[in-house]
């Protein structure tokens, strides 16, 4: 089925994709641009599941009092190495203008627009004039900021030719080449933008996320949106490793966030790499991955954990007894017969690979209700990584994935995207101000 996602190159999908973008211009003329994309999805790499971010990497305990807020100004964006938040809701746009000067305008009127919900603040000030919309729409009045984070990246698409961008275009960024075994679903893949919300309050995120798409009318419309959740720090006053939907801890494995020369070598674009818009920016790829529960279920505690490489109620390695043991030691551990304790087809062996390959996950879980052309439950994991570069970083890793992981009986991956994540800005500039100027 391929990856779903828009191809520069092809005539044909470009010639579908303008075709759609007419439709879009002229809903948005006709007021009608504002399209509420329904709340569903959720999509993880093979199984790296629920808050995948809140590894030994993150401090998974409780993130503080709500009254907190994360700044918005700064080097890097928020939402990155910050905290996995309760809540998610993550908004993939098509621009609807080829004007870059209403581009611009777009990023400068959303970086406002964040930098003062990201502070528990309305979008705007009130007019005395009771006969013109409130500028704010309202539902989060009187609520705490709820460490609310706001980031924005770009699609490859938007260096398609419409705003002028192609020389700027970083050399290696572009949609993911087909997996072996994914069911992509179009109404899941690509974006021109796509804009995280993280909040540990899910009516403040939605309320952010609302007031950003009003702000976007007649520049861009959505194109698919999706809400995820991972379990609180309330409800674990423990503060152990998040479990996913399948029953399983997840995401041990994540370079650790505070150590500047690991983010510097697996997260942030350096200036060598590329376009200097991008220096200490990242790319991020989502992935929606959909888990057959109901057939999960009725497999055995023994199967499951071979699935996986990990005992169920530990987290440890299979032959180890702590979460935290050694996985280089613990993959090269054998049965008497020679065969090794952590089977060769176990997620946790080929995510983990020789161990140079590393990505930095923050994902969410999601349940839709049921899937209606087969009664099951529609869930799993929206999967959400970072990395300094996704064709030498994500595409191995997930290839590897695709062609051998056990896990892949029991789910599959039917939306995509890749996002080019803006560095921060400071204070009087707007995000994206290197490209869009």
């Amino acid at each position: 089925m391929g990856n779903g996602n828009r191809k520069d190159g092809d005539p044909k999908r470009q010639g579908t994709l303008l075709s759609r973008r007419e439709v879009l211009k002229m809903g948005a003329a006709g007021g009608l641009g504002l399209l509420l994309g329904s709340m569903v999805g959720g999509s993880v790499i093979a199984g790296k599941g629920l808050a995948a971010s809140l590894t030994k990497g993150f401090d998974s305990r409780p993130t503080g009092d709500d009254q907190e807020s994360v700044p918005f100004y700064g080097k890097v964006q928020a939402g990155i190495v910050t905290p996995a938040q309760n809540f998610l809701i993550f908004a993939s746009f098509d621009l609807v203008t080829e004007r870059i000067e209403d581009v611009r305008k777009l990023f400068q009127d959303w970086t406002d627009a964040a930098a003062r919900l990201t502070e528990g603040k309305p979008v705007g000030e009130e007019s005395d004039n009771a006969f013109l919309p409130p500028k704010d729409t309202g539902e989060a009045a009187g609520l705490l900021p709820a460490r609310t984070t706001v980031t924005f990246g770009v699609g490859p698409s938007v260096f398609d030719g419409r705003f002028g961008l192609k020389s700027k275009r970083p050399p290696t960024f572009a949609d993911l080449p087909p997996f072996p075994g994914e069911s992509l679903q179009p109404e899941w893949c690509g974006g021109d933008i796509g804009v995280q919300v993280c909040s540990n309050d899910m009516q403040v995120a939605f309320h952010a996320i609302r007031n950003l798409i009003r702000i976007a009318r007649g520049k861009a419309v959505l194109r698919w949106m999706q809400e995820g959740f991972q379990r609180s720090g309330a409800a674990d006053p423990q503060a152990g490793t998040p479990r996913n939907l399948l029953g399983f801890k997840d995401g041990t494995g994540n370079p650790d966030v505070n150590d500047p020369d690991l983010m510097n070598r697996y997260v942030w674009v350096q200036k060598a790499d590329g376009p200097s818009w991008m220096e200490n920016g990242t790319y991020m790829v989502v992935r929606k991955i959909r888990m057959r529960i109901e057939v999960w279920d009725r497999s055995s505690l023994q199967d499951q954990e071979a699935t996986f490489g990990r005992h169920r109620a530990s987290g440890a390695p299979l032959g180890r007894q702590d979460e935290f043991d050694s996985l280089d030691e613990a993959l090269e551990q054998k049965n008497a017969d020679g065969t090794y304790v952590i089977p060769v087809q176990s997620h946790v062996r080929l995510s983990h690979g020789d161990g140079s390959v590393k990505i930095l996950r923050r994902s969410y879980s999601y349940s839709s209700g049921i899937e209606p052309r087969s009664g099951q439950l529609d869930a799993g994991l929206f999967f959400i990584c970072f990395q300094r570069d996704i064709a030498s970083q994500f595409v191995p890793l997930q290839d590897r994935l695709a062609r051998q992981d056990k896990l892949n009986e029991y789910i599959v991956h039917i939306g995509s995207a890749v996002f080019a994540c803006f560095p921060g800005v400071s204070r009087g500039g707007y995000i994206g101000e290197g490209l869009w100027s």
